[in-house]
Parts: structure tokens; sequence; C-alpha cells
């Protein structure tokens, strides 16, 4: 995944030099886009993704009851 990151990268800086300033700005973006999707695929994944145990996703009360008296 990171190689494909660096060969858009590299895509987009020889459109750049070669005058293709739009073509290599929809790169940059589509780069954006792979590292986003890396960046989620190693935190949720899990099989190879990273152990945060401060994101936690499990759902728990927030807030005790409030009694009436």
């Amino acid at each position: 995944m990171m190689a494909s990151i660096f060969a858009v990268l590299l895509i987009a800086f020889i459109l750049n030099f070669s005058g293709l300033r739009r073509l290599a700005v929809s790169c940059l973006f589509r780069s954006f886009a792979l590292c986003v999707g890396l960046f989620l695929w190693e935190i949720y994944s899990p099989e190879y993704g990273f152990r945060m145990p401060w994101l936690q996703v499990n759902l728990e009360r927030a807030f005790a009851p409030i009694r009436s008296s």
C-alpha cells in the first residue's frame, strides 16, 4: 500500500514537472485518499492493526440514572 502511495506521489511530481498541473493536483488528492485508507485499515484491521487502548469503541453507559425522590 505504501508503494502505491509513493507511486501516485511520483506520478504527481512528474506531471507537475511536465506542466500538467491539474492532473498533478488530482494525483495528490488520490494519494491523500490512499493515505487515509491506509491509516483506517491499520487502525481497524483485527489481524494487522495497531492496538491502541485509548481508542475504544465499546458502548458504555455515560451517566448514572437519575433517581426520583
